[in-house]
Parts: C-alpha cells; structure tokens; sequence
C-alpha cells in the first residue's frame, strides 16, 4: 500500500536538512567562509525573487490592459450592431419604408 498522506515530503525535508547540516559539519570552509558563502547565497535568492516577482507584476498588468482592451472592443462592436439593428428597425417601420415594401 501506498502512502499518500503527505508524510514522505515530510521525511524528504528533513532529509534535506540533516544532509544540508552534515555538510555544513564537513565542509572544507571556515565558519566564517560558509557563513558569507550562505549570505550571499540568501542575497541572491532573494533578488531573485524579487526580479521574478517584479516580472510576474508587469505580466500580470500586461494581461489585465489586454483584457480592458478586449472589452472595449466588445462593447464597441455591441453598440456597432445595435445601432445598425435600431437603424435597421427604423427603415422598415418608417412610413416611407412602407410604400417600397414589395
């Protein structure tokens, strides 16, 4: 039987943790290298995410001016087609339109 409860991810991060810790116990580096080695590695992370983040804003603004685009041509072919079916409408049911109908 399998276990889908979620509990594996669990045991795979603190796999992942105890591994990270050994290592960091047996690296070649001084403490204070394996700390800047860290730090700069948090900096870049989070600049990272920041620029994915800053990406995903801009995208998401791109998508949202499209969509107000695509509306405001909806609604102008709307009022486009209504106001040939009412001009449409008043041509027939005008009093001159009557006299050429067939």
């Amino acid at each position: 039987m399998s276990h889908s409860d979620g509990s594996g991810f669990g045991w795979f991060l603190a796999g992942l943790g105890i591994g990270a810790a050994i290592g960091l116990l047996y690296a070649p580096q001084s403490g204070a290298e394996t700390r800047e080695a860290i730090r700069k590695g948090a900096e870049e992370g989070r600049e990272r995410l920041r620029t994915q983040a800053r990406e995903a804003r801009e995208q998401a603004t791109q998508w949202v001016d499209r969509g107000k685009d695509f509306v405001q041509q909806q609604k102008e072919q709307f009022r486009s087609a209504y106001e040939a079916g009412r001009q449409a409408y008043k041509e027939t049911t005008s009093p001159s339109a009557e006299g050429t109908n067939l």
